[in-house]
């Protein structure tokens, strides 16, 4: 057995923890146990010198998902055969789990993808492929500019990431830009990295692999070219996913490319900052992904978050989307009984990748079959809808009668989870599974009438029959009546306070019934076999539907959030506006309305509010008010209408006309990153250095407190550079919700003719202040920053104390303050200050 042992591990990748299956347990041995029982808590033992440690294999989910989650890699060997007496088990390697190749629904989460992610560079930019093992999404893409798909990677989120191994330790900057690698670094921080030799990355040995995976003589039915240079990093994804499943990834289908041009881009600052997938906190709940969310399936809610990883620019497609919404919105009662049918459909893509897979129970047929007789009633529901933009979607619905028929007939109504238990198949479906069971049946009363008349025979009265693995049938006799045991009994086993015996006629019987039960088991498992290969010859059609039914989910879901929360159809154009009446934050309207339910003190409704910017007229909008009044949610409101808009979705608004976004650029928020020895003030610049350089007239940008992380004469030189930046010479810039602290910026309104100053507007009340959360034109000349503080609680001596102070300031003839009565002389004076700009600094 260690012989066995030892085979399997040296064929293992390092990093790999082996479990090793002996009985009813995993076990781990050597350095495997010493490691494998500090990572998941469990006891070292030692036996004859050698570490041992070991986990039941039923619990074993548990133990290998901390594994994962710590990093390693988790290689499964397994029993091939039931154990006998005194004979060598066969066994083999069955399975290397990874984070990126983990296919068991209990180790992965339903409602998000789970991306393998490859890639490389070269002099003609960065190529990369990315494939979900669990439904064999594939796509491959390539970009000259690097940060592109960069950016792109990290809305992707993959859970693994494989590079060559010339990528590895100190040649890192092999080919990747030096202005990027801190980019890079920032990806595969905190991810599972593994390493391929670097011809594992040949384009043309990559694109023969993907042909053979697929099944095809060439890509051209994909809109692939055979030259194509990220068929390399695909054909490495599944080298890689053949080596961890032990065998090829038959879920792989088909391919697609990904092609950034044709999406919404957002970098990671951006995602991050508008919390799109992730709240600041790191979790789901808080974000703009839960609060869009309203699907009933788990391949709804992952299809929605690839709505948001690439927001589409192509206004038919969206024009489509939001068609089927407003279908939905008109019908309610329609759509309410399709999200019921919804409820009752399983995962038919996970499923299907772990039927292909070879990973295969009972439970998961019968949620096939489940799911099967939901799509007459869904069909039902659909046919409601004539001459609809629903017949896109329900075109590719099939209903699967005869598949459906087999199902119900051949298995029972709640099956055991695994094979070897037996009893899956339903009484009725095979007449020889029938008379196998019923020699069981029959011989069970068999043993409990011999059971009785031995009783009667010996006298014994706890006599008992009993069965086990390692010994059969016997008649255990406890020591106290061995006195009474019969001549024609045969001593078997001597136990501590019983002897077991068996009689010739027991003994002719156990032949019987272990070769009936295992008859029966064997060809339980032959009808199985034919029911999954009937599933699989119908799995392209199934796909197919569970896409269809998976969209159908997204379309319904936003329907009812757009009925509940009364959002508006969004007119899209490639115009250069963006105009939204009575606005509001999807994810702020949420939490409020929750907390108002919930009786929180100072609950209240949302205050909506009006947006209207133009990249060739009111291209800037100046945002000026206390900390607190809401300035921050109003600009990140704005974007996420404008990136629910560009999903499909409907949106939070009266009204809303938006010209197509092509980057939604986000600078709100900073925090240090004192590993790479960055301040909160360089990670600001670096960003705002990021927007400067790759925005367009048709990008959208939110800008929150720039120049608030250095002194004050720097930081309003830099704001105010930054919005002549933005504003440009042209005729037309990017759309940007700007908002300050630096009141003297609103002074920009009379030297750039496309700047708008706007302000949150307060009311002053007995010396405090009421947000009232109401944008309007013109601009703050307060900061109210001592009201805040006192608002905030601070001591009352200290409020007094900060006004004497703020009173003596504002009478300094300080540099600053010149500035300032300079700013309130060209207020007054407007001819003055068309002067030109500079002036206001004379």
């Amino acid at each position: 057995m260690m012989q066995q042992y030892l085979e399997v591990r040296g064929s293992l990748p390092p990093n790999t923890l082996l479990l090793f299956r002996l009985g009813d347990f995993y076990e781990m041995f050597d350095e495997d146990a010493i490691l494998g029982a500090r990572i998941l808590g469990i006891t070292q033992t030692q036996r004859n010198g050698q570490a041992m440690a070991g986990i039941p294999y039923h619990a074993a989910d548990n133990y290998i998902q901390k594994a994962l989650k710590a990093g390693m890699k988790v290689a499964i060997c397994e029993q091939m055969e039931p154990a006998k007496p005194g004979q060598l088990v066969r066994r083999s390697l069955s399975r290397i789990l990874t984070p990126g190749t983990t296919l068991e629904d209990h180790q992965i989460e339903a409602g998000r993808n789970r991306f393998l992610l490859s890639f490389v560079t070269d002099k003609n930019g960065i190529h990369a492929a990315w494939l979900d093992l669990t439904t064999g999404f594939f796509q491959v893409s390539t970009q000259f500019d690097c940060k592109t798909l960069l950016d792109h990677f990290f809305s992707l989120d993959p859970s693994e990431i494989i590079l060559p191994d010339d990528d590895e330790g100190e040649n890192d900057s092999v080919n990747f830009p030096p202005e990027l690698l801190e980019e890079k670094s920032r990806l595969l921080e905190g991810r599972s990295t593994s390493y391929l030799p670097g011809f594992r990355f040949d384009n043309r040995e990559g694109a023969r692999t993907v042909r053979e995976r697929l099944g095809v003589l060439n890509l051209a039915g994909f809109g692939i070219e055979e030259q194509h240079p990220a068929l390399g990093c695909a054909g490495a994804l599944i080298h890689y996913a053949t080596e961890n499943l032990c065998a090829e990834p038959e879920n792989i289908t088909r391919i697609s490319e990904f092609r950034a041009g044709e999406s919404l881009r957002m970098d990671p600052a951006t995602v991050r900052s508008l919390e799109i997938f992730r709240s600041a906190s790191g979790l789901r709940k808080g974000s703009l992904l839960e609060a869009m969310d309203a699907t009933v399936t788990p391949p709804g809610s992952r299809l929605l978050e690839l709505y948001l990883t690439a927001p589409s620019l192509d206004t038919a497609e969206l024009s489509r989307r939001q068609k089927c919404v407003g279908e939905f919105v008109e019908a309610p009662g329609y759509a309410s009984e399709l999200r019921e049918y919804l409820r009752e459909v399983r995962d038919l893509p996970r499923i299907l990748g772990r039927l292909k897979n070879r990973l295969r129970n009972p439970r998961e047929i019968t949620a096939i079959r489940d799911t099967i007789l939901q799509l007459p009633l869904l069909i039902q529901v659909l046919d409601q809808f004539e001459q609809s933009p629903l017949d896109t979607v329900s075109r590719r619905i099939r209903t699967f009668p005869e598949l459906g028929d087999l199902l119900q007939r051949s298995l029972v109504e709640s099956p055991p989870n695994q094979l070897l238990e037996g009893g899956y198949i339903s009484d009725g479906y095979d007449e020889e599974l029938d008379r196998l069971r019923s020699l069981n049946r029959n011989s069970r009363q068999w043993l409990a009438d011999l059971e009785s008349a031995e009783i009667k025979r010996s006298g014994i009265r706890n006599l008992k029959i009993k069965y086990n693995n390692a010994f059969g049938y016997f008649i255990e006799v406890t020591k106290s009546n061995l006195n009474l045991v019969p001549e024609d009994y045969i001593r078997k086993q001597t136990m501590t306070n019983a002897e077991r015996y068996y009689t010739p006629e027991l003994k002719e019987k156990e032949k019987e019934i272990l070769h009936a039960d295992e008859k029966a088991i064997a060809r339980e498992e032959e009808l199985f076999r034919d029911i999954v290969a009937a599933v699989l010859d119908q799995a392209d059609a199934l796909e197919e539907t569970a896409l269809a039914m998976a969209e159908l989910d997204v379309l319904q879901g936003w329907a009812k959030l757009a009925r509940e929360w009364n959002y508006c159809c969004p007119q899209l154009d490639s115009g250069d506006r963006l105009e939204i009446v009575n606005g509001r934050h999807p994810v702020v309207e949420q939490t409020m309305r929750a907390q108002k339910l919930q009786g929180e003190r100072g609950a209240h409704d949302f205050v909506p509010n009006n947006t209207q910017l133009n990249a060739s007229g009111e291209q800037i909008a100046v945002i000026t008010g206390p900390n607190m009044a809401g300035k921050s949610t109003y600009i990140r409101q704005v974007a996420l209408i404008t990136l629910m808009a560009q999903t499909g979705s409907w949106v939070p608004a009266e009204s809303c006309n938006i010209g197509l976004v092509d980057r939604i650029f986000s600078r709100v928020g900073a925090s240090d990153e004192l590993a790479r020895g960055n301040s909160t003030f360089m990670v600001e610049m670096n960003e705002t250095a990021n927007i400067l350089n790759n925005s367009t007239s048709r990008s959208l940008i939110i800008l929150d407190e720039i120049g608030r992380g250095t002194s004050t004469y720097d930081g309003l030189s830099i704001a105010w550079a930054v919005v002549e930046h933005l504003h440009g010479k042209s005729e037309k810039g990017p759309r940007t919700l700007f908002a300050t602290h630096y009141h003297e910026l609103t002074q920009l309104e009379r030297q750039l003719k496309r700047v708008r100053n706007y302000c949150v507007a307060v009311k002053e009340w007995n010396d405090t202040i009421i947000f009232v959360r109401q944008v309007v034109r013109g601009g703050a000349d307060r900061s109210y920053g001592i009201h805040v503080a006192r608002l905030a609680g601070l001591p009352e001596s200290v409020i007094r104390r900060a006004q004497v102070i703020l009173e003596k300031l504002e009478s300094d003839e300080s540099s600053h303050n010149l500035l300032r009565k300079s700013m309130h002389k060209a207020k007054a004076d407007p001819e003055a200050a068309e002067e030109g700009q500079l002036e206001l600094f004379g």
